[in-house]
């Protein structure tokens, strides 16, 4: 089976990026924003901004990781959280 990984566009922090990201983490990021009740756009600026170890949000900054693999993480531990 092959991956369905899409380049899709996105403006964070007034700039447009392209974020590579496999549907299935795609899907997950689109449910996690809307019970958050904000937009996708809005959860990956956070993300992108936590990824530069903006804040405490989390205890680990992630400086050199790319934007889309930050995604995967993000979903990948509230995913967990919600399981635990």
């Amino acid at each position: 089976m092959g991956k369905s990984r899409q380049k899709r566009s996105i403006t964070i922090a007034r700039h447009r990026t392209s974020i590579s990201l496999e549907d299935a983490f795609w899907d997950a990021l689109a449910k996690l924003a809307e019970v958050d009740g904000r937009s996708i756009a809005d959860l990956v600026r956070e993300i992108d901004w936590r990824r530069g170890g903006g804040g405490n949000l989390e205890e680990t900054a992630l400086p050199e990781t790319s934007l889309s693999a930050a995604i995967r993480l993000y979903v990948l531990e509230r995913m967990q959280a919600r399981d635990a």
